[in-house]
């Protein structure tokens, strides 16, 4: 790797920003759990990253939004510049926002959708501008800091919102709508509620009528959307702690450790212990 140049700058562990300039880099390294919000912009460059065990190439600029817990690692990389902004929950989240620019909003906590934005050259030009603001008040420490980092983060995070609005439009029809509520639903219950009618119920609609809503939609099926992120939560937990297969079955719903390992095992063809193996 032949790095130009790596700027650091942060505020009480809480928000920092890196600035990578590289000649050449080509980096592989193994998954690792993230563990605050973090925001990758890439502005010149291209590779490949695995994100929650899918993998993602791009090419030239790209901003990618991770959230704690997610895996992620770097399969192949050849990057001249980029950035990278972490913040915890408390810096940002726990202010009332915009339900679309907070952290359950269309960037984080979205297991579901693509991951990445790319920004035009307008938009290049707005982030540049909050960037090149946020570095100046990282080296200021003046009266308010804390208000103005921020500030500029929120304004780089609604920028982002827009230009995903404007080049990933987000449906309002019923469908979308009934997806959104559903996965929700999921994301807040799925280590303790396993049935589609138990969701149903929730949302007033019969299982049938639920189904049939994500068939228009083009979706999965809700059994299958509340399996798959079961077996995320079972694949991360395998990987990123010390558990036992029945603790991480028991911690997801399964009071029979047998039936979780037959469970994970049909969902993908390895046992538990293979996959941890494996990573």
């Amino acid at each position: 790797m032949a790095v130009q140049e790596i700027s650091n700058y942060s505020f009480k562990d809480i928000f920092s920003l890196s600035v990578v300039d590289f000649e050449k880099a080509c980096i592989v390294n193994t998954p690792e759990q993230v563990n605050a919000y973090s925001i990758y912009w890439i502005k010149e460059g291209e590779g490949s990253y695995s994100i929650d065990f899918k993998n993602y190439s791009f090419n030239g600029n790209v901003l990618f939004f991770l959230s704690p817990g997610q895996i992620f690692s770097v399969d192949a990389e050849k990057i001249k510049e980029a950035y990278k902004l972490t913040f915890v929950r408390d810096f940002y989240c726990i202010q009332t926002h915009d339900k679309e620019v907070a952290c359950n909003g269309v960037l984080f906590n979205n297991v579901y959708e693509t991951p990445f934005v790319k920004p035009c050259k307008n938009d290049t030009k707005k982030l540049n501008f909050i960037l090149e603001s946020l570095i100046e008040e990282f080296q200021n420490e003046e009266t308010a800091q804390y208000d103005m980092l921020q500030s500029y983060l929120k304004q780089f995070i609604v920028h982002s919102v827009r230009i995903k609005k404007e080049h990933y439009p987000i449906k309002n029809d019923v469908e979308t709508k009934l997806f959104k509520d559903f996965s929700l639903l999921v994301e807040q219950n799925y280590k303790i509620m396993h049935s589609v009618t138990n969701y149903a119920e929730r949302l007033g609609i019969s299982p049938k009528s639920l189904t049939k809503h994500f068939q228009k939609a083009g979706a999965e099926t809700p059994s299958d959307f509340i399996k798959n992120r079961i077996i995320l939560e079972a694949k991360r937990k395998l990987i990123y702690s010390d558990d036992s297969v029945k603790h991480i079955g028991y911690d997801l719903g399964f009071n029979d450790s047998a039936y979780f390992t037959r469970f994970f095992t049909k969902a993908t063809s390895k046992s538990p212990l293979q996959f941890k193996k494996e990573y």
